[in-house]
């Protein structure tokens, strides 16, 4: 294997298109595979078996096991409950016709067009062996073949099969839910072409948007190996400790910077029985395992299984969903001695507590680890057996600690992988309390700290290099090229900051502004740092200007306890003042000499969304949840978005659309402050421009390829464009209309009498006001409505409560 991996590193380019894909087994993996071969504009074929009996419908429609309906009746209802799950497996609910369903007895021939076949049915062996023999039969030579296994040895899937089968099939692990969880994890078998292996690892970052991490024919390869080992050492420490799951829970969840779902929480999403399958997988199949141990199933865990208490897909788990007899919704907690559920209650640390006031995670961490509490008594007594193991697994499951932590943090959604959370505790400290505590790492481990080497990576030149045991040197990581982290420009003087944003020389003439306020929310510093950038860009002869950043969230919308502090205060100048700014701001994004290119990614909300789209271009992450949300604070938008609706509207309608319905489609996404869920539900509703603006499918990748096409607009001799002064607006001719529409949906207690103002004044801006027939006015027109408009609802006492409620709760107020 180690032959195979090491011939696979000598990249060489291939001349493979994949444009037709065949998923064979639609479980809520295969399902959801194939929605994510669609979502990049892929043909995709969906296969599964033919129902063994008919249903009491089918009977009763008197309909037989050879009506076509019937045969294909399992995979038909796996893709519909795949397309209706939250949140959704698909970019756009169009993109589910680019699926073509089937059954493995009647359509089997649909593989003779395929490009790639990806096998995901029922983790057993002897039927993979038997589909794969079904598919030698019709694939075309050459075409890949894979197998979507979370850990039946690959090269046991290929015995009997020919030698170009084995040439082009490997294992493509992919994490559920796959569109969102970013690992592929590639692992080839002896027989695997390299060029095979080469192909899968760019076209899963490039065009799947994924992590992809090459691994070793291992159990449960690297990411479960050590995602399991570390839930299994949680539940073993939590017994010893006598800790609920509430209290881990509150000490594994966002605080160390691991999903929200914590540890229970994403045992019941994953399904005990596959947590206990891959556990016994790794205690059956790792004889040497010095933790093996730690594998075994407690005794809570093999009495849930025996009462079918699997999590989410059985109803109850960790957690359990009911409400109380008033009818609200109530979340109950196991109690694992008792085996009883109660409810969910809020376990307090000290050392939580005073992490929390830190913003930086690695801050948090060193403040978690340094406490005195049981909190942090637990996450150090985790946080050893971690530490060991994953130490003892290089080589094992991978050469290189790089793979290790990529792997955990794509397919586990931890934003620190084993290897660099230990780096932030500090290696040599934490060896020192690990041996304290009973906890000896391995030996290269102490080979590394007596040659003067204290961490796993370091930073050269703004490139994250990693320690490589084998060669006990420091090496680039490859791949970096592509990417752009902005965390690795730290050590480099910045060419300018502020307390909320640092504007980064990103090479090639570009530079780079980084948000880094709380949630990125847009603030005076902000919009200072914007203009700042500007100047600088004009001035000294840079090609052009990336907002972009690597945190979580592009940015949560403006400053709205700013906000709310100065209407409470009735400083209505002063808010004038704040909205003429950021008007001004948004309009110098637009009318600056050079390129401004956005890089919007996660929650890019309010504020956000109006600097993107001002921007020259904007390249969005796939997983972008954008839109104007400004009407569930109680306000409108202030920062020109509404005049950029109005703007492309009239666009739109000089270019032979019909302009009314465009109108409404964006009254009725700002009024009911729409946040589109894909970066192409952006495209639908008129936030990215189409032909204009790009999606890229790896979010990794947002800031190079903005970086990319300042330089592309730079090149072809970028020109300042003018303040528009042509904007045709409807004024009454649809105005009434709307305010009639609005009226009736008040009316009807579908809106609040509150919610009718705040729209109508959307509409208004929309419109261009109070006009008595269609007229072409300035931006600057459209600016002064909208800033108006945002003041006079500043002056209502409910706009403030809703505000209120917002910043307490992060959940809008309908009063």
């Amino acid at each position: 294997m180690e032959a195979v991996l090491e011939k696979a590193s000598a990249k060489k380019v291939s001349n493979r298109s994949i444009k037709k894909v065949a998923v064979l087994g639609s479980g809520v993996m295969g399902s959801r595979i194939a929605c994510h071969f669609a979502n990049i504009g892929l043909e995709v074929v969906l296969l599964d078996i033919v129902p063994r009996e008919l249903t009491d419908k089918e009977k009763a429609k008197g309909l037989t096991l050879e009506t076509p309906a019937v045969r294909n009746r399992l995979v038909n209802d796996a893709l519909k409950f795949a397309l209706k799950s939250k949140p959704s497996p698909i970019y756009s609910k169009d993109f589910a016709k680019r699926i073509t369903t089937g059954n493995f007895d009647d359509n089997m021939d649909l593989l003779k067009d395929c490009d790639w076949i990806i096998e995901a049915v029922v983790e057993r062996l002897d039927i993979k062996k038997i589909v794969f023999g079904n598919v030698e039969k019709y694939r075309k030579p050459g075409s890949l073949i894979t197998s979507n296994t979370s850990g039946i040895p690959i090269n046991l899937l290929t015995e009997g099969r020919s030698e170009d089968f084995k040439r082009n099939f490997c294992g493509t692990h992919f994490f559920n839910p796959p569109r969102y969880l970013k690992l592929l994890e590639i692992i080839p078998s002896p027989e695997t072409d390299p060029e095979v292996i080469d192909f899968f690892m760019n076209y899963g970052d490039l065009y799947l948007g994924k992590t992809t991490v090459l691994c070793k024919d291992t159990p449960a390869f690297i990411a479960n190996r050590i995602g399991v080992f570390s839930i299994m050492a949680i539940f073993h420490v939590m017994k010893e400790m006598g800790m609920t799951i509430t209290e881990v829970d509150a000490l594994t969840g966002p605080v160390t910077g691991r999903p929200k779902s914590a540890t229970f929480r994403t045992s019941d999403v994953v399904g005990l029985d596959t947590l206990v399958k891959v556990a016994k997988g790794v205690f059956d199949n790792c004889p040497e395992d010095e933790a093996k141990a730690i594998f075994e199933i407690p005794d809570f865990i093999n009495q849930m299984v025996e009462k079918g208490w699997y999590g989410d897909k059985s109803g109850q788990g960790f957690y359990k969903k009911t409400k109380t007899p008033e009818g609200k919704r109530l979340i109950l907690a196991l109690n694992l001695e008792t085996m009883e559920y109660a409810p969910k209650d809020k376990p307090r640390f000290k050392s939580v507590g005073d992490a929390k006031r830190a913003d930086d995670l690695k801050k948090r961490l060193q403040i978690l680890h340094a406490g005195k509490d049981k909190g942090s008594e637990f996450l150090n007594k985790v946080g050893y057996h971690l530490f060991r193991y994953v130490s003892n697994r290089v080589p094992e499951i991978s050469d290189e600690i790089y793979k290790v932590d990529d792997a955990m943090r794509a397919g586990f959604g931890w934003e620190l992988g084993p290897f660099e959370y230990w780096d932030v505790l500090g290696v040599a400290k934490t060896v020192e309390t690990m041996e304290t505590a009973g906890f000896k790492p391995a030996q290269w481990i102490y080979d590394m700290l007596e040659a003067g080497v204290t961490s796993f990576y370091t930073i050269e030149n703004s490139r994250k290099k990693v320690y490589n045991p084998a060669t006990k040197a420091y090496e680039a990581i490859p791949g970096q090229d592509a990417y752009i982290i902005l965390d690795n420009y730290r050590g480099q003087k910045p060419v300018w900051k502020n307390s909320g944003a640092t504007l980064h020389d990103i090479g090639d003439g570009v530079l780079c502004l980084e948000f880094h306020t709380k949630m990125n929310s847009i603030g005076s510093e902000i919009l200072q740092a914007i203009n700042k950038s500007i100047d600088i860009a004009e001035k000294e002869g840079w090609k052009g200007l990336v907002l972009g950043n690597d945190a979580p969230n592009f940015s949560a919308g403006a400053n709205l306890a700013m906000i709310l502090m100065l209407a409470f205060e009735q400083e209505y100048d002063e808010l004038d003042f704040a909205i003429r700014m950021f008007q001004n701001t948004t309009a110098r994004i637009r009318y600056s000499s050079i390129p401004v290119v956005a890089a919007p990614h996660g929650l890019t909300l309010g504020g956000g969304c109006e600097i993107c789209m001002h921007a020259d271009k904007v390249v969005a992450s796939a997983e972008t949840y954008i839109g104007l949300v400004e009407v569930g604070a109680g306000v409108i938008p202030g920062g020109g978005g509404i005049k950029e609706f109005a703007l492309r509207a009239s666009d739109a309608f000089f270019e032979g659309d019909v302009q009314v319905p465009t109108l409404q489609k964006y009254l009725q996404n700002i009024g009911m402050a729409k946040v589109a869920t894909s970066g192409q539900e952006a495209l639908e509703f008129g936030i990215l421009r189409p032909g204009k603006d790009i999606i890229s499918v790896n979010s990794h990748r947002v800031i190079a390829d903005a970086k990319n096409a300042v330089i592309q607009m730079h090149e072809a001799g970028y020109t300042q464009p003018a303040p528009k002064n042509d904007i045709q607006v409807l004024g009454r001719t649809v105005l009434g209309n709307f305010y009639v529409f609005l009226d009736g949906m008040k009316g009807m207690g579908y809106i609040s009498e509150h919610d009718e103002l705040i729209v109508r004044k959307v509409a208004y801006v929309l419109c261009g006001g109070d006009l008595s027939q269609p007229t072409k006015v300035s931006e600057q027109y459209l600016l002064d409505l909208e800033r108006q408009a945002f003041l006079e609802l500043l002056t209502e006492r409910k706009t403030l409560e809703r505000m209120q409620h917002i910043l307490q709760t992060g959940k809008p107020l309908r009063n």
